[in-house]
């Protein structure tokens, strides 16, 4: 880690939890470690993984997290939290994409919910893979948060 930049060179991000605030907010640590020139990996498994779903009538995957802690579906929470000026869900998972964000699903996460990686959304970049990969990946001098 270099003097002049303090806290961790990398952020490493196990997104299990599939409740919209918390993969919105794990969303937002990415975009925010990117854009203050840290690398981050978004590491999605278990009920998270629902986020990376294709659209399809309802919308994007994402819409099928579970509600917030304060009951809010997440289509309502995150249309709330656009009203205030706060990114929301498609513009912080564009944002960390088009910033290099590197995005991994478990293989086990998708085994676990019965979906193929053919499920998931084409215009992200996801790398599947399993703990190894992810551990691989995180740095020694990194950060890494468990959501």
């Amino acid at each position: 880690m270099s003097a002049d930049k303090a806290g961790p060179d990398k952020l490493s991000l196990v997104l299990f939890s599939g409740a919209y605030d918390k993969v919105h907010y794990a969303l937002a640590m990415a975009a925010a470690a990117l854009a203050s020139n840290r690398m981050a990996t978004l590491f999605f498994t278990m009920g998270a993984t629902r986020a990376l779903l294709a659209a399809d009538a309802g919308g994007p995957g994402w819409r099928d997290l579970h509600p917030t802690e304060d009951g809010l579906a997440p289509q309502v929470a995150d249309a709330d939290l656009t009203a205030k000026g706060i990114g929301g869900f498609e513009e912080l998972l564009a944002a960390c994409v088009a910033l290099g964000a590197t995005v991994m699903v478990c293989e086990t996460g998708l085994r676990a919910l019965g979906l193929e990686l053919s499920a998931l959304r084409s215009d992200v970049p996801v790398m599947p893979g399993g703990l190894v990969s992810f551990l691989a990946d995180a740095s020694a001098d990194g950060a890494v948060v468990f959501i």
